[in-house]
């Protein structure tokens, strides 16, 4: 156990020192597994193994297919569609606007799958709006900060992707898992908003009524993405096809809404699939070297020494998950998001599933504390992506208008917790 603590140690400071995490977690893992087994060639070998196995495995082709969908709906001017569309029903009330936006990122996540895209884009059609309005930055900020954060719950996540290739869990299952949490969500942040209007009337004026054929008209112009995502979980939902099945043919689709929409031209296309490259390619090295560090630790014992050691401490289990949900926390604090997964994941699981729990329900639970994280000082990358998109507002601002959806995620983590059955009702009735 003592060498996978040197390991953690010895990573901590590469990332301290600014090394990306994919080189600091293979060059770690590597070396770690060297130093165990006194062999330089089983170190190669165990490093080039998981590489090729890895690269080799065919459910992992579900990323950059859910990606490309992604980078073609953000490209055909949905964000713009969404938003209008929420507005027209929501607009008119005080708060409205703000209410609006967190439906826009919830419907535009659904498609996207990347909680930073999400806030950037729906920052840059929003803000404009709000202000338009007369709101404050702080709430209309805050509204796209946590509204951006439901992109990695809400299916198709790459996030639940990952953590079911991590611990070898049906991504079916975690897709179907994440839809009634994300739904939740959604609707503690408006409750948020309602929370900022009672104690500040002041913060999101009322908009203008839309007429109900404009609502409609901009109802319909989102009806072939909703009818894309619909077509996609519910596939995946009902067996129809696979997840990877699924992502191909929500790639598909999302390049045929883009040609229909008129917003497709040759350089575009080109700067969808650089895009889409770049993405995968990071997030590949971030994985196959998170996998090299994992057996590294695994090597080392790390899982069953901690395991042993928690039972040793005679713990409820459920006070286990507090602890395990506060380390989640605190490392939000420093940590963005896809580090805190593939850094902790590896460790817990093994002690979650020893202790008798649902994998399913434990993934969807570490997935609404990571969303938690992304709104939380002082790293909040949701934060300082809204804050690139928006220079004028400052840190400050954005992260006074969070408070309420920052306690908002920890409501919705703490029913999750306490209720499984929010989590695991649809993987059990369908599956």
């Amino acid at each position: 156990m003592i060498e996978s603590l040197y390991g953690f140690a010895a990573l901590l400071a590469l990332a301290f020192l600014r090394v990306p995490l994919a080189f600091a977690m293979g060059i770690v893992g590597t070396l770690g597994f060297y130093f165990l087994t006194g062999n330089p060639m089983a170190a190669e070998s165990m490093a080039a193994r998981r590489v090729v196995d890895t690269a080799m495995d065919y459910g992992l082709s579900v990323i950059p297919l859910f990606i490309l969908m992604g980078n073609f709906v953000s490209h055909a001017g949905l964000s713009d569609a969404l938003f209008r569309a929420s507005n027209g029903f929501l607009g008119h009330r005080k708060g409205g606007q703000a209410m609006a936006t967190i439906v826009a990122c919830g419907g535009f996540s659904a498609i996207c799958g990347s909680s930073l895209a999400t806030a950037a884009t729906m920052g840059r059609v929003a803000m404009p709006q709000m202000r338009k309005y007369g709101y404050k930055d702080s709430l209309a900020s805050a509204s796209i900060a946590a509204g951006g954060t439901l992109g990695i719950l809400i299916p198709p996540s790459v996030m639940l992707v990952i953590y079911g290739i991590l611990t070898e869990t049906s991504i079916r299952e975690l897709f179907a898992a994440g839809f009634i949490p994300g739904m939740l969500g959604i609707l503690l942040y408006l409750a948020a908003v309602k929370w900022v209007m009672w104690r500040d009337p002041s913060a999101g004026p009322a908009g203008e009524m839309v007429p109900w054929r404009e609502r409609w008209a901009a109802l319909k112009s989102v009806g072939s993405t909703l009818a894309l995502f619909v077509l996609v979980i519910g596939g995946i939902y009902l067996g129809v096809f696979t997840p990877t099945e699924a992502a191909g043919i929500g790639a598909m689709g999302a390049f045929v809404i883009a040609l229909l929409r008129r917003a497709l031209t040759f350089s575009l296309l080109l700067e969808v699939l650089r895009d889409t490259v770049r993405t995968t390619a990071m997030l590949f090295a971030v994985v196959l070297t998170a996998l090299i560090f994992a057996n590294f630790i695994n090597r080392a014992g790390l899982p069953n020494d901690l395991l042993a050691f928690v039972n040793g401490l005679q713990l409820s289990p459920f006070l286990v998950i507090l602890v395990i949900l506060a380390i989640y926390v605190a490392l939000g604090c420093v940590f963005e998001s896809m580090s805190m997964l593939l850094l902790t994941v590896p460790v817990f699981f093994p002690v979650v599933a020893g202790l008798g729990f649902d994998l399913v329900w434990f993934g969807i639970l570490v997935v609404i504390v990571i969303e938690i994280s992304l709104i939380t000082p002082p790293v909040g990358m949701n934060v300082f992506v809204l804050r690139a998109v928006l220079p004028d507002v400052t840190t400050g601002t954005i992260f006074r208008g969070v408070t309420p959806f920052w306690v908002a995620g920890m409501v919705r983590a703490l029913l999750v917790l306490v209720f499984p059955g929010i989590v695991l009702f649809l993987p059990r009735l369908l599956y």
